[in-house]
């Protein structure tokens, strides 16, 4: 019997990528793949680009290059790029990294595997061709689910998508293959985006919004309970446009109860809010729906109202903090992070001064902060008024240090209070998890004390003793959950 053929994912970016490359794992294991972590013990190595903001470009492409000096000194043969970067910018970027052996676009997912059996054969494959994904689907929301079906849409694989053996027959059936045992995963509501943000090149590349069936996110949540996890976090470009080409924007409102319902999910969270589409039905469902966390990935980007128009979004600083207002009356405990970018084209003094005071009024748990730099093929790209590099860095360096101030100090306000904690991580007799108000990777951890005998994947109820910056250190009282 011939020696299966194996492969490595190596996944950068957002949590839709994740997803993604579980896809992508799901088909090649289907199709006699053997996965493997390692990319030294892989025949293909296949990198899952993020070609978001300069930075993560960079460590996409240090990513190939690094695939690529396996190759000659063990089992790697070949190294393909896939993902947003390889989508954005196709066959430039084959041009420019001739050490990929093959640049492949959405389009080629659902033939993965022979695209990477043909590469491993040494045959070629046309690096993908770039195109406004935009133009793919009808421009009115309700068209687009009858052409869904003709548009590959990275992470809806759906029970008619199944190859063979890829799940049991009988239970909830997705296509996709966990590639860790993290009690955490993250859960697709939609791809693309219709807003036009002036700074942001993701809708060209990931197309127009277009929400996934409810029976196929709730089924994929009750396969992912089976595999142990208990933490779903609903991960889309918008979350808050979900339903809109079904004919219901408040279906979100019901899918949360729903999932929170699965067997074996204690925690659903909801992350990518867009603060001018929030609605008082789904603040309501976020903050009283027993499992559905009161946590809010809230895009506010800026709260100048000039340097918000420029950016083509909507709100100001008073309109902010009436919306965490609104959410703290209903759970004064929620938890609230956002992202800002500092030196957008024309932004003022008094423009930057207006974000420090949104900043350091808001209460937010955990701040991004990004200084503007233009992307290919964004209107911001074309406009007057760029800020100096060192205005620029001058602004990130005022507002990150404010944030950090203003995150110790919501972090201290939680002294005293109590929280659940799912442990993620017990080393050296130290155990960290995240309380409601931490989501992956992102928001700070919790360092819990009094639990000796924790494993990765219980929850405990804890009282909040100390902070260290974001993070928190909490005193255990109890084990809970299924398991307790």
């Amino acid at each position: 019997m011939p020696e299966r053929r194996t492969v490595a994912l190596v996944t950068l970016g957002c949590a839709r990528n994740e997803v993604d490359s579980e896809e992508l794992a799901g088909r090649l294991e289907a199709d006699g793949w053997l996965l493997v972590e390692d990319a030294a013990d892989a025949d293909v190595a296949v990198v899952n680009t993020c070609g978001f903001v300069e930075a993560a470009k960079k460590d996409s492409v240090d990513a190939l290059l690094e695939a690529n000096d396996l190759k000659g000194h063990g089992r790697t043969q070949a190294v393909v790029a896939v993902g947003c970067m390889a989508e954005r910018y196709g066959k430039e970027l084959a041009d420019a990294l001739p050490e990929a052996d093959g640049v492949l676009g959405f389009d080629d997912y659902t033939d993965i595997s022979s695209r990477l059996q043909t590469i491993l054969s040494g045959g070629n494959i046309e690096a993908h061709k770039p195109r406004d994904r935009r133009t793919l689907l009808p421009l009115t929301p309700v068209a687009r689910q009858a052409a869904a079906t003709q548009v590959a849409l990275p992470g809806h694989g759906a029970p008619a998508d199944l190859p063979e053996g890829v799940a049991p027959a009988s239970g909830p059936r997705t296509l996709r293959k966990r590639l860790d045992d993290n009690p955490v995963a993250s859960v697709k509501l939609a791809s693309g985006c219709d807003r036009r943000c002036s700074f942001c090149a993701i809708p060209a590349f990931r197309g127009s919004f277009i929400s996934r069936r409810p029976s196929d996110v709730l089924g994929e949540a009750q396969w992912l309970a089976e595999q142990g996890v208990t933490e779903a976090v609903l991960v889309s470009e918008n979350n808050t446009s979900y339903g809109k080409d079904l004919g219901d924007i408040r279906l979100l409102e019901t899918l949360l109860s729903e999932i929170a319902a699965v067997d074996g999910i204690r925690r659903v969270r909801v992350s990518y809010l867009q603060p001018a589409e929030m609605r008082p039905g789904l603040i309501d469902v976020m903050t009283t729906t027993p499992g559905v966390v009161p946590y809010f990935d809230l895009s506010f980007q800026h709260s100048a109202p000039a340097v918000l128009r420029k950016m083509r979004r909507f709100g100001n600083t008073e309109q902010f903090l009436e919306l965490l207002a609104t959410i703290r009356s209903k759970a004064p405990q929620a938890g609230a992070r956002s992202n800002f970018i500092v030196g957008f084209p024309g932004e003022s003094e008094q423009d930057f001064a207006e974000l420090e005071r949104f900043v350091t009024e808001a209460g937010l748990d955990a701040i991004g902060v990004f200084g503007y730099s233009d992307e290919d093929g964004t209107e911001a790209a074309t406009f007057d008024g760029k800020l100096s590099e060192d205005v620029v860095e001058d602004r990130l360096a005022r507002l990150t240090k404010l944030a950090e101030e203003m995150t110790a100090q919501r972090a201290e306000q939680r002294i005293g209070t109590e929280v659940e904690v799912l442990v993620e991580s017990v080393e050296d007799g130290v155990v960290e998890g995240r309380s409601a108000h931490q989501a992956p990777e992102t928001d700070g951890l919790t360092t819990l004390l009094g639990a000796d005998d924790a494993e990765i994947g219980q929850y405990y109820r804890a009282t909040v003793v100390g902070t260290e910056g974001v993070d928190l250190v909490a005193e255990a009282l109890e084990r809970v959950g299924a398991e307790a």
